[in-house]
């Protein structure tokens, strides 16, 4: 029992070092990319009908580091400013499948192949998706709050996400003027937001990843899902009632791919657990009704199911052997790097924590004066 565990560990620590630098890079670029592409300016430029928003809305979801539960709130708000089902629709799907963090993570564990598939699949399946929702989805658009809960709040109460995944912005970055100020409010975000909420997720994919390495045998998984649509299948089956963020799935896929899975199997899991979930399957009923819900689940479930077979065709007609490749990417970085990488978040983990608590005791403190 002790060596299992110490395996799970060294398995799992080795996953976080290597991933941490890149990581930290994701967190600090995700941080910009908020303040240039943050929720509130997609709601009021991607609010309108047709085609172009299907596009718009596909492609600024690619970057954006929201996940499955954090999106809804924006996409209700992308309803809300008159945005067709279809434009909904894609930017439901491609950001919480992606993400500049996700990516970066997928660069560190997996490799070029399926970092570039993974967003690629992404999009593919928004866009389709969206075109689907607006050729096929006759049900008339229902409005926000009358007995829907597709208020913005309702993506962070299916879930149970933290709120300041969330929220608009925080009380802090929102008071900071300035270049000094833009700076402040990129890092507060990253590592006191954006890392707060995904820490714990992503701890548990590196644990998860652990588990799955020290008590599985090496070619598990060739023997059961090493390719093919029944495989394929079957993780659809698994993967869409999980509720998994993109950068905790990384690791998970990472330690399946080793143990023998077919990338494609891989990919399905990465398409499709962060882009479903049992806990908003009503939140999502209430933005897409009954019909919108079933062509986006039928969507994800069809594209992701082709997507894995095609790439499991591609290193299978490229010649490349997926378990060693895996993780050859994060070999370029030093070794002393990765370390410090990983302690630096392991503390900002807690600074983060603190402050949050410290936070949370003093609004107590003031409502019960």
């Amino acid at each position: 029992m002790i060596h299992f565990i110490q395996e799970a560990l060294s398995f799992s620590w080795l996953l976080f070092r290597q991933a941490a630098p890149f990581f930290l890079f994701g967190l600090v670029l995700a941080g910009v990319i908020r303040l240039f592409l943050s929720p509130e300016y997609i709601a009021r430029h991607l609010g309108r009908r047709g085609l172009s928003s299907i596009l718009k809305a596909a492609l600024a979801g690619i970057p954006l580091p929201l996940c499955s539960c954090s999106v809804l709130p924006v996409a209700a708000s992308l309803k809300k400013q008159g945005a067709d089902k279809g434009g909904v629709s894609a930017f439901l799907i491609s950001t919480p499948e992606s993400g500049v963090d996700s990516i970066l993570i997928s660069w560190a564990l997996l490799d070029p192949v399926m970092t570039v598939a993974r967003p690629l699949a992404a999009l593919m399946t928004a866009v389709a998706a969206g075109l689907f929702q607006n050729l096929l989805d006759k049900e008339p658009s229902k409005e926000t709050g009358n007995g829907q809960e597709t208020n913005e709040s309702a993506g962070c109460t299916s879930c149970g996400c933290n709120s300041s995944c969330c929220s608009s912005s925080t009380d802090e970055s929102q008071e900071t003027k300035g270049f000094l100020g833009a700076v402040k409010g990129v890092f507060y975000y990253a590592f006191f937001d954006l890392w707060e909420d995904l820490a714990g997720w992503f701890f548990a994919g590196l644990l998860v990843a652990g588990i799955i390495s020290a008590i599985l045998p090496q070619d598990f998984f060739s023997q059961h899902l090493g390719g093919g649509i029944e495989s394929m299948l079957l993780m659809l089956v698994v993967g869409i009632p999980l509720y998994i963020c993109a950068t905790a799935s990384t690791p998970i896929a990472a330690a399946l791919i080793l143990k023998g899975m077919s990338p494609g199997t891989a990919l399905v899991f990465l398409l499709v657990g962060p882009a479903t979930n049992v806990t908003s399957l009503s939140v999502l009923l209430g933005i897409l009704g009954r019909t919108g819900t079933v062509i986006y689940l039928a969507t994800i479930a069809v594209f992701s199911v082709v997507f894995g077979l095609i790439l499991d065709a591609f290193y299978a007609a490229s010649g490349i052997v997926p378990s060693v490749v895996i993780g050859k990417a994060a070999e370029i970085v030093p070794d002393g790097l990765m370390t410090f990488s990983a302690l630096l978040l392991v503390v900002m983990f807690l600074v983060a924590r603190y402050k949050s608590r410290s936070t949370q005791i003093m609004h107590f403190k003031r409502r019960t004066k």
